[in-house]
């Protein structure tokens, strides 16, 4: 039996975002599967399969599960989760792993579940871990794909409780969002309320076809903080997900329909890099979260600013100081040009520079008197510059001013 969501053959029948009018959820992933990965022994056809990311963390190599399409799903956020907690989870993959199928994935967190079951033995604690494992086995098949959370804006941690957040419950994992109305804004925190996402699309409908002027008006308000908010984050919800993250607490971030898996680290909100596009880079593991507007930096694993992808291991030359101080010797004489009215002096060599930068500053400060004779040029030397060649400019008097 394949893996859960059926194979290419057999196309999964869950919808896609904008197929199922308000509901959240992640977009099924195409089916098929990815490029061989080097060295790796490929699984069987149509069988869903990720490359595993070797880091080094808290002083172990951990594996961290990547994935090449559709964005971070909240699978893999729940597995990331486990594995950089594995002191506490007890989850660990071979040392020599390359490549894991979503089957074995599954595995691992059904064992995870199966562990949470209360020591307690009685008969009310009993039943209800049943009833939630058998809720979590159903909703366990949807983890590859995307799960329908509906979230509510007054809170980083407010959730229409749904039972795919069953999952989240029994693992111990904080599952936050940023989407929050800002409360500086009455007529937003009258119009949104204590409604969940789908609550408040049903509103703005609901609104366009009603005559009560006070109802329309909060739809259209309605109506146009979902627009303004569209990336699923706004100031006051990354304010507020900043406060109420614990310190180096790992917990899984919803936003723009997909699951990451986050980490607060001395004070500063990260999501941890999965994309496999970023396999091979060592030194991007985190990404920031500290902006809105997707402004964000890279980060080894441990929070130390990394280079671009691409460009590490790439030293920059050090300045030539004499260019730098040809091209200020260059701009000084344009400025002095264009303060008199004259037309900018074409590129000029050192030497003629030199002599010509004298004469204004000459002129400048002996307006009545004659400019000496200009210096004798001095003797070369081959491949570079004679000893001492280097000038050093006479500079313009602190009343000169320069426009």
């Amino acid at each position: 039996e394949g893996p859960p969501g059926g194979s290419p053959e057999e196309p999964r029948e869950e919808q896609p975002l904008q197929e199922r009018g308000s509901s959240l959820g992640v977009p099924p992933p195409v089916p098929g599967a990815a490029a061989e990965p080097p060295r790796a022994q490929p699984p069987a056809r149509g069988e869903d399969f990720y490359c595993v990311k070797w880091i080094s963390w808290k002083g172990q190599r951990t594996p961290v599960v990547t994935q090449s399409e559709n964005g971070p799903c909240p699978l893999l956020a729940i597995i990331n989760v486990l594995l950089l907690q594995w002191k506490a989870s007890g989850v660990k993959l071979p040392p020599q792993k390359e490549v894991i199928t979503a089957e074995e994935l599954m595995a691992h967190l059904g064992n995870c579940i199966l562990a949470t079951q209360p020591r307690d033995t009685s008969e009310g604690l009993q039943l209800n871990f049943q009833q939630n494992i058998s809720d979590t086995m159903t909703v366990l098949p949807k983890l590859s794909t995307g799960l329908d959370v509906n979230v509510r804006f007054t809170g980083v941690s407010d959730f229409e409780y749904t039972p795919e957040c069953i999952i989240f419950d029994l693992l111990n994992i904080p599952l936050y969002h940023g989407w929050l109305v800002d409360p500086q804004s009455p007529e937003q925190v009258q119009a949104v309320g204590k409604l969940s996402y789908n609550q408040l699309v049903e509103k703005i409908i609901t609104s366009k076809q009603a005559s009560d002027s006070r109802l329309l008006s909060e739809g259209l308000v309605a109506e146009q903080f979902l627009e303004a908010t569209a990336s699923q984050l706004t100031f006051h919800g990354l304010c507020e997900l900043t406060a109420r993250a614990r310190e180096g607490e790992l917990g899984v971030f919803f936003r723009n329909n997909h699951f990451s898996t986050m980490i607060k680290h001395k004070g500063h909100l990260y999501l941890l890099v999965t994309d496999q596009g970023f396999l091979q880079e060592e030194r991007v593991v985190w990404e920031s979260l500290h902006s809105v507007d997707g402004d964000s930096c890279f980060c080894d694993t441990d929070f130390h600013l990394s280079h671009a992808p691409g460009k590490e291991g790439v030293t920059a030359a050090p300045p030539d100081h004499r260019l730098q101080q040809s091209q200020v010797d260059q701009d000084y004489l344009v400025a002095l040009s264009l303060q008199r009215g004259q037309d900018p002096p074409s590129v000029l060599s050192d030497l003629e520079l030199a002599r010509q930068l004298q004469r204004e500053e000459y002129q400048q400060h002996h307006p009545h008197h004659p400019h000496p004779a200009p210096p004798q040029p001095l003797p070369a030397r081959a491949g570079g510059r004679a000893a001492g060649e280097r000038r050093q400019r006479q500079r313009p008097d602190p009343d000169c001013t320069l426009l």
